[in-house]
C-alpha cells in the first residue's frame, strides 16, 4: 500500500471510545444507573442479552489502554465521560470517586504526550433523569448544562477542547423514535422534541463550559451523504426530507439559527440564540452514505432507505464508500460557507470478521484498506479547501457495540472478553507505521 499523503502541520490523528462501551465497573465507586444499564438488562433488547457491566474493564485497565494509545503514536484520545459516574442522579454535586477516575485519565494522557478530548454525553443518560422524562423533558437540557459546568470546573485546567454531545441524531432516532437503543421508545416523529432539547442542552453547555474557562467547544454528529434511489421527483423529494432529518436538523439551528421546515418542535423565544452560540469546531462522524427512495403507501415515514449497491460491506453490512467522506466534508463547506467552523472527523472506522491465527496475529486487511481509503478521501477534501484538522479512528478497542452486544468488532486492538487480554491487530501496526512516517 502506498504511503499516505502529507496532511497539514498540526493535523491530529487520534482514536475514539465511549464510556458505556468500554468502562465496565457499573456498580463501583458510587456510579449511578444509566438508561443503557436498564435497556441492556431488559430481555430481548440486545444481542445474546449482552450488557456493558464489564465490557473492556477500562475502568481498571485504563493505564494499559493509554499505553496502547501512546505506543500507537496518536496525537489525541477522544473518550466520553459517563454522566451517571460523576453525577449518579443527573443533578447535585459531583461524585468525587467518579470524577477522580477522569482526573487520573486526563493526567495519564498528558504524561504520555496525548491530548485529552472528552465528550460529555455519549448516550448514557442517568436513569434518574429518564424517570423524569429524559430528553423528552426540557429540564434535562438545564441539568446537562449544570453537569458540564461541574466537570469543566474539575478538569478544565488540563482540557483545552471539549465535545458536548455525540451523534444526537442517532440518539433521537434509535433511542426515542424507533426503540433500537436505550431508552427504547418508539415515538416516531413525536420524538422531535428530543432533538430540540438536546440542542438546547448543547447551547447551554457551551455557555457553561466557556464560563468555566473552556478553550474550545464542539459538537459531534453523524453525517451521511444522501443519494436518491432513482431519478424521479418522488425519490428526490424523499432524499431531501431524509437529508433534512439526518443532517440539517442538528446543524441548521447551530449554524443558521433556523430549523429545517417542520422540524422545530418545542422552540421557545430565545432558544435559537442559545443553540446558535458560536462553536470553535464541528465534529463529523462518518460511516456510510444513505440511499433513499420514495415511501410505499403504507410506510409510516416520508422516506424509505434502500441498499447502496455495488460496493463492499463491513461485517455490520454497512457499505464502504470512502468518497462519501469527501462528499460530506465538501457538502458542509458548500452548504454553510463562512458559518462553518473547523472540522474534526471524530469517528471513522469499520467492523470486520477478525480471525486470530495460532500465533496470535490478526490480519485485518479490510480495516487497513478502509482507513487508507478514508484518509485519502479526507486529504482530497482538504485539497479542495475544506478546513479539516483531525481524524479519529473508531475505535481503539473492540467493545460493547450497543444493541449488537459483542458481535461486532471495530477495534484496532482485539479484546478477549473472557481474559481481557489486549492484542494489537495488523491495522494498529499499519497505523503506527503511518504515524511514525509523518514529517
Amino acid at each position: 500500500m502506498n504511503p499516505l499523503p502529507q496532511f497539514p502541520v498540526g493535523f491530529q490523528v487520534g482514536v475514539s471510545t465511549a464510556a458505556y462501551q468500554i468502562e465496565g465497573a457499573v456498580d463501583e465507586d458510587g456510579r449511578g444507573r444509566s438508561i443503557w444499564d436498564t435497556f441492556s438488562h431488559t430481555p430481548g433488547r440486545t444481542r445474546d442479552g449482552d450488557t456493558g457491566d464489564v465490557a473492556c474493564d477500562h475502568y481498571h485497565r485504563w493505564a494499559e489502554d493509554l499505553d496502547l494509545i501512546a505506543h500507537l503514536g496518536a496525537d489525541a484520545y477522544r473518550f466520553s465521560i459517563a454522566w451517571p459516574r460523576v453525577q449518579p442522579d443527573g443533578d447535585g454535586t459531583l461524585n468525587i470517586k467518579g470524577i477522580d477516575f477522569y482526573d487520573r485519565l486526563v493526567d495519564g494522557l498528558l504524561e504520555r504526550g496525548v491530548e485529552a478530548l472528552p465528550t460529555l454525553y455519549h448516550w448514557d443518560l442517568p436513569q434518574a433523569l429518564e424517570d423524569r422524562g429524559g430528553w423528552l423533558a426540557r429540564d434535562t437540557a438545564a441539568r446537562f448544562a449544570d453537569y458540564a459546568a461541574l466537570v469543566a470546573g474539575r478538569l478544565g485546567d488540563r482540557v483545552r477542547r471539549w465535545i458536548t454531545l455525540n451523534e444526537p441524531v442517532v440518539h433521537l432516532a434509535q433511542g426515542y423514535a424507533f426503540g433500537v437503543h436505550a431508552p427504547g421508545h418508539t415515538h416516531l416523529l413525536a420524538a422531535l422534541p428530543v432533538a430540540h432539547h438536546q440542542l438546547l442542552g448543547h447551547g447551554l453547555a457551551v455557555r457553561a463550559l466557556r464560563a468555566a474557562g473552556a478553550g474550545e467547544v464542539m459538537i459531534t454528529n453523524n453525517l451521511t451523504p444522501v443519494v436518491p434511489a432513482g431519478d424521479d421527483e418522488a425519490d428526490h423529494a424523499a432524499a431531501a426530507v431524509y437529508d433534512a432529518f439526518h443532517n440539517r436538523l442538528f446543524l441548521d439551528p447551530i449554524l443558521t439559527a433556523a430549523y429545517p421546515p417542520g422540524l422545530d418542535a418545542g422552540v421557545r423565544d430565545g432558544d435559537l440564540e442559545i443553540i446558535g452560540t458560536p462553536l470553535d469546531g464541528l465534529g463529523v462522524n462518518y460511516y456510510f452514505p444513505t440511499r433513499v427512495a420514495a415511501p410505499a403507501p403504507d410506510d409510516p415515514l416520508p422516506f424509505r432507505m434502500v441498499e447502496v449497491e455495488g460496493v463492499p460491506t463491513t461485517a455490520f453490512g454497512w457499505p464502504v464508500v470512502p468518497d462519501g467522506l469527501h462528499d460530506v466534508l465538501t457538502g458542509l463547506r458548500d452548504r454553510y460557507g463562512p458559518a462553518l467552523p473547523p472540522i474534526w472527523v471524530t469517528e471513522s472506522g469499520c467492523s470486520t470478521h477478525d480471525e486470530v491465527e495460532p500465533g496470535g496475529r490478526i490480519r485485518d486487511e479490510a480495516r487497513i484498506a478502509y482507513l487508507d481509503g478514508h484518509l485519502r478521501a479526507l486529504h482530497r477534501a482538504i485539497a479542495a479547501g475544506v478546513d479539516v484538522r483531525g481524524y479519529f479512528v473508531w475505535s481503539l478497542l473492540d467493545n460493547f457495540e450497543w444493541a449488537e452486544g459483542y458481535a461486532q468488532r471495530f477495534g484496532l486492538v482485539r479484546v478477549d472478553y473472557d481474559t481481557q487480554r489486549r492484542t494489537p491487530k495488523d491495522s494498529y501496526t499499519w497505523l503506527r507505521a503511518a504515524l511514525a512516517d509523518r514529517p
